[in-house]
């Protein structure tokens, strides 16, 4: 019987997919034919912990697997916010969110939405950075896309073993320049899957549309190199022709696979790559790095409202932008431009 209505919701979604002219799929056809029982409670997307109803626990085959007591997402989220103000540590905090993360998907943006400021230094920066250097040994379930050189002439196919068809975005980052923190290699994957959280819970983006990516090219950390729980290629940073050609058919694998309109976000990418891949692609692709363009943006944004204190124009006023970094470079050029261009 369970078999039967499975069968039948899947050729209704199906159907009902195959009508929309967009092609939009809400959520991947598999988890209908999975989603109940003791499988529901290990899909992170479609657990809800203990706040299943009566009426759910029935019809979701979920009697028994779950202690007796109801409690609701507001409750949970009661509990949770005091078993990590528990902690002391910083990192011990950054642990618990990915695992509830991993669990119970919506109680995790619920809790990152309802408290912001005090978790947001808790699932990015600074924490985040602690957390990628140590990364191997806190690993409990793997998100995101790993692409490594072994990959290579393949990535069309890894692409399409991640189950979610609607992706819209990907945050993507080979690891070489995380944060300030230099090459974490593979063990970098911590900051797409922290930005795309910051996405949903910030941005409103749709979990189910975000994708992180890893691409592992090597590391020349000698430290991750000789560490026994690291998780990349142990293998020095491959560059030049063979760097490009695998960044190429990774590009062209996901519009092929996403379509036009896929934005690719460059993350933590050596300035020397950073650059090159944004004028490489920015006009085939909808591409962006949040490190020259976003940064830049958001200083000269913050240049504007000053105005409004001061009076007068930019013009008026000289800028002092220290280092030669790309933040730094792209937040002088960003402001050049504004004074004499426009």
């Amino acid at each position: 019987m369970e078999d039967t209505i499975g069968s039948e919701l899947i050729e209704k979604i199906s159907m009902n997919n195959e009508n929309r002219s967009d092609g939009y799929q809400p959520v991947t056809p598999w988890t209908f034919s999975v989603a109940s029982g003791y499988t529901l409670l290990r899909d992170p997307r479609h657990n809800k912990g203990l706040a299943f109803t009566e009426k759910e626990r029935d019809s979701h085959y979920l009697r028994g697997l779950l202690p007796p007591v109801y409690l609701t997402q507001e409750r949970q989220e009661k509990k949770v916010m005091k078993d990590l103000r528990q902690y002391q540590v910083p990192l011990q905090r950054y642990v618990a969110m990915m695992d509830l993360q991993e669990r119970n998907e919506r109680l995790f943006y619920k809790l990152l939405i309802d408290n912001v400021e005090e978790l947001l230094p808790v699932v990015y920066t600074p924490t985040v950075g602690e957390a990628c250097q140590k990364y191997g040994s806190i690993l409990r379930r793997p998100q995101g896309l790993y692409i490594s050189l072994n990959e290579k002439g393949k990535i069309l196919e890894v692409l399409k073993n991640w189950p979610e068809r609607n992706v819209q975005v990907i945050v993507v980052t080979d690891g070489e320049r995380i944060l300030g923190l230099g090459d974490l290699g593979c063990h970098g994957m911590g900051i797409p899957v922290g930005k795309l959280a910051l996405y949903t819970a910030l941005g409103g983006v749709r979990p189910s549309s975000c994708l992180p990516i890893t691409i592992d090219v090597g590391t020349n950390n000698e430290k991750l190199l000789n560490d026994d729980f690291y998780i990349g290629l142990r293998q020095k940073r491959t560059t030049g022709q063979d760097y490009s050609d695998l960044i190429e058919e990774f590009m062209t694998a996901v519009k092929q696979n996403y379509g036009e309109k896929i934005l690719v976000q460059f993350e933590d990418f050596a300035n020397h790559n950073a650059f090159d891949l944004l004028a490489k692609y920015r006009k085939t692709h909808l591409v962006f790095n949040d490190d020259i363009q976003g940064t830049a943006s958001v200083v000269l944004a913050g240049l504007l409202a000053a105005l409004k204190l001061l009076g007068g124009s930019l013009s008026d006023h000289k800028f002092l932008f220290l280092g030669a970094g790309e933040v730094s470079y792209l937040s002088y050029n960003s402001t050049r431009c504004f004074i004499f261009c426009l």
